[in-house]
């Protein structure tokens, strides 16, 4: 039997050191963020990030050209790093615009996209201290063989040719919110600006990212997946542990091990009448029995956001008057969610959610039909917004815009009525918001977040009998 053993254990052995060789002899250059070569188990051959080919990156820079007026440049420039004390930075995230253009993650660098030569960029230069503190970085050489561009420099060489290629042309875009001082200090940037030539290339990005591609859809169900999977671990956890803090942690926790890099917000983790501020974020008091909680959460996977919301009470039911509330948003959410279709419009969607929330507010006794109308105090929010790479995508675009296919909205009717409100006392303190993400059709709209529980009936249910024991570890769906 010993003999056996040994046998056994050193075929195991010659297995792993095998493996080992033959993985750790596999050469590939670092230029700083994940590629087919250094990231096998996340990305397939031929994408620049995970998900996304290099022909849909070239894509979108030719759709932006046919955008651009002859003879005009597009600057894109890089997120700046952002400090947290003087030598500890934020965690880095990417300017969308820049990112949906070039592939690149990383900071630093400056796109320049005209037609004369196509995608031009302007890459940092990291010396052998940034290395041994920071990592390898994309340079000259991964600009043109990673993310495909068409002339690449180092940074140090932009005074000495992008001066020439805002000179010779007709129009400059660049996003005015992400303006880098690297090429707006440019004497050629000032004197375009000077004399009327620089435009804003946010309107024209936005048009672009507005309609999401098949490989985009695919992440942002991926995002919305992991994030729905996450909430529900945290639903069933607060009954047992019914603070707003561990909340947070829990639910971050649950979306960075299924995958996501980051959350697409600080999560508000509303308990009582914390529920009643909209974007609150403190997160550090104790949920009381027989008050709700409010969670709203998204994560982020490979550049593409999620955004829900749920209300629940974590100790396992709804007071009567909690309840009449809650119907009241969740009747709402269902019937906006008919409205989305192609033709439709956000505004619309809107005006009718707003219908609906005040007959309702009357009907349950909440506004004296003799008093001013209160609603804007009670709900001050629009219904949805647009949502993709950013959490408020594609943000200057209207409301009033017609949808399309393709396009990713929320729809998230809420009531939030202050301890303050001059009102029936039993509804003062009771914020309560359901918010789903929702994909338009061709045929009408898929809920991507309606895997998560709304009704009251699966609410308590889940909390009270699933809920028993939750620890911190990843639950088998």
């Amino acid at each position: 039997m010993q003999i056996l053993v040994r046998k056994l254990l050193h075929r195991i052995s010659t297995k792993q050191t095998i493996g080992h060789r033959a993985f750790s002899t596999k050469k590939f250059v670092d230029v700083g963020q994940p590629t087919p070569a250094s990231h096998p188990q996340l990305m397939k051959e031929g994408e620049i990030t995970p998900g996304i080919s290099a022909e849909e990156y070239i894509s979108r820079r030719k759709r932006l050209l046919e955008l651009l007026p002859e003879n005009s440049v597009a600057i894109l420039a890089a997120a700046p790093v952002k400090m947290m004390t003087d030598v500890v930075p934020y965690t880095y995230r990417q300017d969308a615009d820049y990112l949906y253009i070039t592939g690149c993650e990383q900071p630093g660098g400056l796109a320049v996209l005209s037609h004369e030569c196509g995608l031009c960029m302007f890459m940092p230069e990291a010396s052998p201290h940034d290395v041994n503190w920071q990592g390898p970085v994309a340079g000259v050489e991964a600009a043109l063989e990673t993310f495909k561009a068409e002339k690449a420099y180092p940074i140090r060489k932009i005074h000495e040719i992008l001066p020439d290629m805002i000179g010779t042309s007709s129009k400059l875009f660049h996003n005015k919110e992400a303006a880098a001082r690297t090429y707006t200090g440019l004497e050629a940037f000032q004197k375009a600006d000077y004399y009327g030539k620089v435009r804003n290339l946010s309107k024209l990005t936005h048009e672009l990212r507005w309609v999401k591609s098949p490989a985009e859809l695919k992440l942002m169900r991926e995002s919305a997946s992991i994030a729905c999977q996450a909430l529900l671990q945290t639903m069933m956890y607060s009954k047992t542990h019914p603070y707003e803090g561990m909340l947070s942690a829990k639910v971050e926790y649950e979306c960075k091990t299924r995958g996501a890099q980051r959350m697409a917000f600080n999560p508000v983790v509303g308990g009582g009448t914390n529920a009643t501020v909209i974007h609150y974020s403190r997160n550090d008091q104790k949920i009381e029995d027989g008050d709700l909680v409010l969670m709203d959460v998204g994560c982020e996977l490979h550049g593409y956001v999620s955004d829900l919301t749920r209300t629940w009470p974590p100790y396992g039911s709804f007071s009567s008057v909690q309840e009449a509330l809650y119907d009241l948003i969740l009747q709402t959410n269902k019937e906006c969610l008919k409205l989305c279709k192609p033709g439709a419009n956000l505004l619309d969607i809107h005006h009718y959610s707003v219908r609906m929330l005040r007959k309702g507010l009357k009907e349950i006794g909440i506004v004296n039909r003799n008093r001013t109308d209160p609603y804007n105090e009670l709900n001050p929010t629009s219904i949805g917004h647009y949502l993709g790479m950013d959490v408020h995508d594609s943000s200057t675009l209207s409301y009033e815009r017609t949808l399309e296919p393709g396009v990713v909205i929320t729809i998230e009717p809420g009531l939030y009525i202050p301890s303050s409100f001059d009102g029936p006392e039993r509804f003062r303190g009771i914020g309560i918001r359901i918010e789903d993400e929702v994909l338009i059709t061709e045929t009408g709209y898929e809920v991507l977040t309606g895997s998560l529980p709304k009704e009251i009936k699966h609410i308590e249910s889940l909390l009270n009998n699933f809920s028993h024991g939750m620890g911190m570890g990843v639950a088998v769906m």
